[in-house]
């Protein structure tokens, strides 16, 4: 019994890691989780103090729990008893798929990484690069929202920069839930957007299985009161004008709506602009067939250059100007009012005829959307310019045609944001920019328009096109 035994070295190492590891598990690991914990819930609480629409439970949330209160739906079982039926897949295998989908979709939102990390890194980039701009409509901006309703901001899209901006705009107002692409599946972006609160969704699925379960995922995190903000035109804009919406996400929202309900779904109108859009080339060059659309990859990686390339600019005090970057918050669209309004139940409505319903709402939404875009310095006078893309341009003849141009808008019941309203400011800004890219050329006579750059020039004339009269396609 009191014979020495031999064993190993490494059989040795591995029983004292062993015993290490046993030892954590029971006696640090739990104290340690208790750290955090606290830390965590002090934050949250915190963070509710400051906010207009406070974290729900729903985001708080394990994601472990979220993914089987998601696969082991009523409504997604029904779906999957269906699909094995039509298909003749086993059970288990349909259910696996399921359960698949709900991992891929339901975020692991880390309130600590969104609030200590994510805010601060997306207030870094904005501030750094552009002149940030905020326009409220509605003066008390979410101030005045009701606790009990549902938030959903919808944009236009611009740029990826868009998820930045609108994240940082809002910091003090509440945390968002984006609907994002496949694009952003690369490691290390996919955990990282994760732990900021955003889903992924596959563009264009025809997989009903698939669908079913994102459906149910949007309408639990509607019921919950997650705020989500959402793209009704589903990619970037090539052309700088308006895609034609799509309803998706918005009918999933409506389908189980009841306007007669205690919460009711407020869609917030955000209107984005950029004095220049890190990606702009690059979708000019993909509108017009010149190149096959670029990976996620290549076309993150070009953005990157761009912004590190004025990083190293500003360290050697020769900074590349980004311009105006601005965001217009228009007044919230109720749904409950919406469906008031045209006497309609979405819940009561056919297929076709809820389709025809979230269509047009959508459509009104892109409306407003348009309405508080607001307008640069760069994309007006691109406008002013394409007006008369031949003429040589004084200085003078331009800064008058601004000064024309925002007296006009101002006439409006309800004028676009503008943020600097010095017409002799705003032409500095844009005139700099565009001799940077090669767009305006200076000769004797004037500036004149270099022939191979009007694309560009087209492209942002085209942000602000809707709000100016006539519109500047008419004589582009």
């Amino acid at each position: 019994m009191t014979d020495p035994v031999e064993v190993p070295y490494w059989l040795l190492a591995i029983m004292v890691l062993v015993t290490l590891w046993a030892i954590m598990a029971r006696l640090l690991m739990p104290t340690v989780r208790w750290f955090f914990r606290r830390r965590l819930t002090r934050l949250i609480e915190e963070v509710n103090r400051r906010l207009h629409v406070k974290l729900p439970t729903f985001s708080l949330t394990k994601r472990e729990v979220l993914i089987d209160r998601l696969a082991y739906d009523p409504r997604v079982l029904a779906s999957v008893r269906t699909y094995c039926e039509v298909n003749g897949t086993p059970w288990g295998v349909a259910l696996k798929r399921v359960e698949t989908y709900a991992r891929e979709i339901v975020p692991a939102f880390n309130a600590y990484f969104y609030f200590r990390f994510g805010n601060r890194i997306a207030r870094a980039i904005a501030r750094m690069f552009y002149r940030v701009r905020l326009a409220y409509r509605d003066h008390n901006g979410l101030a005045d929202v009701n606790p009990e309703a549902s938030v959903v901001f919808v944009m236009n899209h611009r740029s990826n920069m868009d998820y930045v901006l609108v994240a940082y705009l809002t910091e003090e107002q509440t945390a968002l839930s984006y609907a994002v692409g496949e694009w952003a599946r690369v490691w290390p972006l996919e955990p990282l957007i994760r732990a900021m609160g955003a889903y992924f969704v596959r563009r264009n699925s025809q997989n009903a299985l698939y669908r079913r379960v994102l459906e149910r995922y949007v309408q639990m995190a509607v019921e919950g009161g997650v705020v989500q903000a959402v793209f009704p035109e589903a990619g970037l804009s090539r052309d700088g004008a308006f895609r034609e919406p799509r309803s998706g996400l918005v009918d999933y929202m409506l389908r189980d709506f009841d306007p007669g309900g205690d919460r009711d779904i407020l869609f917030i109108p955000v209107g984005l602009n950029y004095d220049r859009v890190l990606e702009d080339r690059t979708l000019l060059a993909e509108a017009n067939r010149s190149i096959k659309r670029r990976s996620t990859v290549r076309a993150m990686g070009e953005g990157a250059w761009l912004l590190l390339r004025s990083l190293l600019g500003r360290l050697r005090g020769r900074p590349e100007s980004m311009g105006y970057a601005a965001a217009g918050f228009g007044i919230p669209v109720s749904a409950r009012d919406w469906c008031l309004e045209h006497q309609t139940d979405p819940r009561r409505l056919g297929q076709r005829e809820r389709m025809g319903f979230s269509r047009t709402f959508v459509t009104h939404l892109m409306e407003r959307i348009g309405d508080v875009v607001p307008i640069l310095p760069v994309p007006l006078v691109a406008w002013l310019l394409l007006h008369a893309p031949d003429r040589p341009w004084t200085r003078e003849a331009l800064e008058q045609a601004y000064r024309q141009a925002v007296e006009q808008l101002d006439t409006r019941r309800n004028p676009p944001y503008i943020p600097h309203r010095d017409p002799a400011y705003a032409i500095d800004v844009a005139v700099d920019m565009l001799r940077e890219r090669g767009v305006l050329i200076q000769h004797q006579d004037g500036m004149h328009l270099e022939d191979a750059h009007r694309g560009l020039l087209r492209y942002y004339a085209n942000t602000v096109s809707h709000h100016m009269d006539p519109p500047a396609t008419a004589n582009c």
